[in-house]
């Protein structure tokens, strides 16, 4: 890894050691020509690989793990102990107030999302202001519950705070809720939570932020409960933390989920129940239905751990130099298209989409997989108006391609090649990604690819993996 200008070198060292504790870092994977190369992971805004400690955390806890509370066995109160223990460091981790806040578990952060929309006292005529940027998980849970109005972003997909402010002015008292992603997932633009917090509490509204794609990139305070900067709810994710084991955290007053019954209703969420009434337990069981996941508490609780220890400030200033680095190569290939802004912007996480022109973002994607052992992410990224908004796809193109769809054509799917960077990534690797691209772009890769017009994916014409050779049950 070369020495880094931003952070010194013991700073170094430490990204060093602890990228060498990434499960799966040296596993080489098949290309189409039959050779074996080391995989390259550019996808990280979708997950992270696992730390061998996290793992071995994991594995430590298995020896003890039994079914929580309730349980009378000393594993099960162990497990209880740990369980609950993992909600304090997750709270820690994000400075929120534990004694007036939950951290509750679920599966996801979109599952988060969900019951984020399913428990806000919304009242009648409820307005959720979300914005054009958010990830579907953050925008299709509160359209079945509220109308949902969005503030618009800039040409290069930024959002403008002075239309999230005249939205806010304009329906103040109605909007009970600003709903805003943390970090784009798509561009990597993150937005300033904190200011925009205290706009929303100026104009009488709550904010949850989606911060799934903030998480392991950036530290982030949630801030007293009487700030004006405060963060009301919290969504995050921490398969995309190093630790893909199922778990998502949704943090929030206790006062909102005090109120009436869970939308998950079974074992664990009640007290007392008879043939005529049911009381319900307190928090955070009564959100958590049935047997929760305490392994994934136990391996977020670890990464949590891992990522103090790397230090949430070294992790964003080599990924900061990451992705300065990639801008400077990517736009050296003179038929790259970068979306967004093409100067780097301190305000933004290595996520960059970009396509190479007259090429299929499809096709791209898949003969960096099957020539060069490089995982990328092509589409639309569960962000659909936002990157048609990238693309300047029109208003008639965007009718035509529906129609197309609903017939079972994706052929021409619109979207875009996504990279993205975790704190293990390097300069080499993306100086690989660079030739990889410049070959495509010369059309010197060595395969015939076909499209399929039901899936709107790429394949090789003579060529398929046999996956059992590397994982089979």
């Amino acid at each position: 890894m070369v020495m880094s200008k931003f952070i010194d070198a013991d700073q170094q060292n430490k990204l060093e050691y602890f990228r060498k504790q990434i499960v799966g870092l040296d596993k080489k994977v098949p290309l189409l020509d039959g050779s074996l190369k080391r995989y390259i992971s550019l996808d990280n805004a979708a997950s992270t690989p696992c730390l061998k400690p996290v793992l071995d955390k994991v594995d430590e806890f298995l020896d003890w793990y039994s079914s929580i509370h309730r349980g009378s066995g000393f594993k099960s109160l162990l497990s209880s102990h740990v369980y609950d223990l993992a909600r304090q460091i997750v709270g820690e981790f994000v400075g929120v107030d534990l004694r007036t806040n939950a951290v509750i578990f679920t599966k996801n952060a979109s599952e988060a999302l969900n019951k984020s929309a399913n428990r806000f006292p919304f009242g009648d005529d409820s307005i959720v202001l979300s914005s054009l940027m958010e990830h579907h998980s953050n925008d299709l849970p509160w359209r079945k519950r509220a109308k949902v109005i969005y503030a618009e972003v800039d040409k290069y997909g930024v959002l403008d705070l002075d239309d999230l402010e005249r939205k806010l002015k304009k329906h103040k008292g109605k909007i009970q809720l600003l709903a805003l992603t943390g970090a784009s997932n798509v561009t990597g633009y993150v937005n300033p939570l904190h200011q925009i917090a205290s706009l929303a509490h100026r104009y009488d509204a709550k904010i949850a932020v989606d911060a799934a794609q903030l998480m392991s990139h950036r530290p982030l305070d949630m801030k007293s409960d009487n700030d004006p900067e405060h963060i009301d709810y919290l969504i995050f994710s921490a398969h995309k933390m190093y630790a893909p084991f199922g778990t998502g955290v949704l943090i929030g007053p206790k006062s909102t989920f005090q109120q009436g019954g869970p939308e998950h209703v079974g074992g664990g969420t009640v007290e007392l129940v008879t043939l005529d009434e049911v009381q319900w337990t307190g928090l955070p069981d009564k959100e958590e239905v049935g047997s929760p996941n305490v392994v994934g508490a136990v391996a977020l609780a670890e990464a949590i751990k891992i990522l103090k220890e790397i230090g949430m400030e070294t992790i964003a200033s080599h990924e900061k130099k990451l992705t300065q680095y990639a801008m400077k190569k990517l736009g050296s290939i003179k038929d790259v298209i970068i979306y967004g802004n093409q100067d780097y912007d301190e305000n933004r996480l290595g996520v960059i989409p970009f396509n190479l022109n007259e090429f299929h973002h499809g096709l791209v994607s898949t003969i960096l997989s099957y020539e060069a052992g490089i995982g990328v992410r092509h589409g639309c990224f569960c962000a659909h108006p936002y990157v048609n908004r990238l693309l300047g796809t029109t208003e008639e193109e965007s009718i035509k391609l529906r129609g197309e769809i609903k017939k079972g054509n994706k052929t021409n799917l619109p979207g875009a090649v996504r990279i993205s960077f975790g704190f293990y990534n390097t300069e080499e690797e993306i100086d690989q990604l660079i030739e990889a691209l410049e070959r495509i772009s010369r059309r010197e890769y060595k395969e015939k690819y076909k499209l399929d017009e039901k899936l709107g994916e790429y394949l090789p014409e003579d060529f398929s993996f046999d996956y059992k050779k590397y994982f089979d049950f």
